[in-house]
């Protein structure tokens, strides 16, 4: 007896070429439903009130005052002249007068060389000097008597002629000789090196016993001055009309020199050139900068951040540089209203110095402006305070 039920016997298997032909197209539909469905609820998410969700940030109030404006740059400190401290004569190196890094004096006494060989010289250039001298007296004395016998008539005009032209030449060899003599004395005073000028003399390049030459290359030591000092430094070549207006009006422009990290000013000084043209590798414009250094806080070489004085904006809106912004349509910045929620505003940047920017227009002192989170706002974006002290926000 068939036991099968007949409504299912009716049915199609899931084996039915039926079935088979609509899966697909059912899976299909379902599929491009699904995308369907999301995509409004993006757009549905995505068209949501801006302000409909505080975005969490760091607010400042925009303060009024005057801001100077500064150009920084990095320099190098150099002394006002380097002298390499050198023999000039021949001979074996008695004994050296100075320590490594000490402070000396233009004529200070140095180091000295064996003297004698200068002494044996300049009494050598003596003897033959007195030597010389004899005879010229002794040509002078013919002299006299040849030109009263030429009165007499008893000798002829030419023997005084040439005894005339004898005394000249022993004049002559006086004068050769008495080059010689100052020339032995000039060596006897080489002989003792001193200073050619106030600084501070770097380490020793020779010993006491070694001989030295006064073609030697490399010297006794090197002196470098370190008071005053200046420092070269470099600024882009778009300000530097703005630096030779503030030097055309006279008076000297203040300089800074302070660490690499800018974190301590070393020394306060004055701009004392402008380079004559632009470095086109760089495009920048070399200055100096002269410092007195009287607390020696600046070493020869030394790198340092020169911050050059050019202007003073008096009166402006003075905001963190972190909260400006740019975009193609110019600086803005994000003001907090009183409903919590933030304002694009448009403003013109006067001038920037490090981490303050003065704003000219757009922004009035003791608005509240955003300094972080700034990447998650758009207009009408609600903001969320951080809690002050106490627990109010």
């Amino acid at each position: 007896m068939d036991t099968a039920d007949p409504i299912h016997h009716d049915l199609p298997s899931d084996r039915s070429p039926l079935l088979r032909g609509w899966r697909p197209w059912v899976i299909g539909g379902a599929a491009i439903l699904g995308l369907v469905l999301y995509a409004r609820s993006g757009k549905k998410e995505a068209g949501a009130n801006p302000a409909g969700r505080a975005v969490p940030v760091t607010v400042i109030q925009a303060r009024t005052g005057d801001m100077a404006v500064n150009l920084t740059g990095l320099g190098t400190v150099t002394s006002l002249n380097s002298v390499t401290v050198k023999s000039r004569v021949d001979g074996q190196l008695l004994r050296v007068d100075f320590s490594e890094g000490q402070m000396v004096r233009e004529g200070q006494l140095l180091a000295e060389i064996d003297p004698r060989p200068f002494q044996v010289q300049l009494m050598q250039a003596e003897g033959q000097l007195a030597k010389d001298r004899a005879a010229t007296q002794n040509a002078q004395a013919d002299l006299r008597r040849l030109e009263g016998l030429v009165q007499q008539g008893i000798i002829s005009r030419q023997q005084l002629d040439t005894q005339v032209s004898s005394v000249a030449q022993y004049e002559a060899t006086l004068k050769a000789d008495q080059a010689q003599v100052e020339s032995a004395k000039l060596n006897l005073v080489y002989s003792r090196i001193t200073a050619p000028i106030s600084g501070r003399v770097g380490l020793r390049l020779v010993d006491a016993g070694n001989m030295v030459r006064a073609t030697d290359a490399t010297g006794l030591a090197t002196i470098a001055p370190i008071q005053p000092i200046t420092v070269v430094f470099a600024v882009p070549a778009d300000n530097i009309q703005q630096v030779l207006a503030q030097t055309s009006k006279g008076g000297k422009l203040p300089v800074e020199a302070w660490d690499r990290d800018l974190r301590n000013r070393l020394a306060a000084g004055s701009l004392a050139a402008i380079d004559n043209q632009v470095d086109p590798a760089t495009g920048t414009v070399r200055l100096k900068a002269l410092f007195a250094n009287d607390d020696r806080a600046l070493f020869p070489n030394q790198f340092v951040n020169a911050r050059l004085l050019v202007d003073t904006l008096r009166g402006v809106v003075i905001v963190p540089t972190a909260a400006v912004q740019r975009s193609p349509q110019g600086a803005f910045v994000y003001v907090v209203k009183a409903d919590g929620t933030v304002d694009l505003r448009t403003i013109e940047v006067r001038g920037t110095d490090g981490d303050n920017t003065a704003v000219g227009k757009g922004l009035v002192g003791g608005e509240t402006i955003v300094t972080d989170g700034l990447e998650k706002l758009r207009p009408g974006s609600k903001v969320a305070l951080p809690k002050a002290p106490g627990g109010k926000g």
